[in-house]
């Protein structure tokens, strides 16, 4: 089954050192394991738009939805046996100390027949 993994940071949260956590050694690891799928960085929040489309109106505004205290800073796509397995490699990506990871299950609409 496929995870998603939102890779978020905490603004308030001790800063990242990649001299103690490494993410390229992760992403070799998970690779390696034939576990993770993809990923990747996303372009800092200010680069962001949100969109919406209330009584058929369109509404565009800079930057990520403003009640998100964490920002979305990654992802990583999983194939993974369960949950649990998913849980477990996420506890190991050096964000995880730093911000949070939320993991979460790709739910297959079966419209590629």
């Amino acid at each position: 089954m496929e995870y998603l993994l939102l890779v978020c940071e905490d603004p308030n949260a001790e800063p990242y050192d990649p001299a103690l956590d490494n993410i390229e050694e992760w992403v070799a690891s998970t690779d390696g394991m034939g576990t993770r799928r993809q990923g990747d960085r996303l372009a800092k929040a200010d680069a962001a738009r949100t969109v919406r489309v209330r009584g058929g109106e369109l509404s565009v505004t800079e930057g990520p939805f403003a009640e998100l205290g964490e920002l979305i800073a990654g992802y990583d796509l999983l194939e993974c046996d369960s949950l649990e397995q998913a849980v477990e490699i996420a506890a190991q990506h050096p964000m995880a100390r730093f911000g949070q990871i939320e993991v979460r299950p790709i739910w297959t609409l079966g419209l590629h027949a």
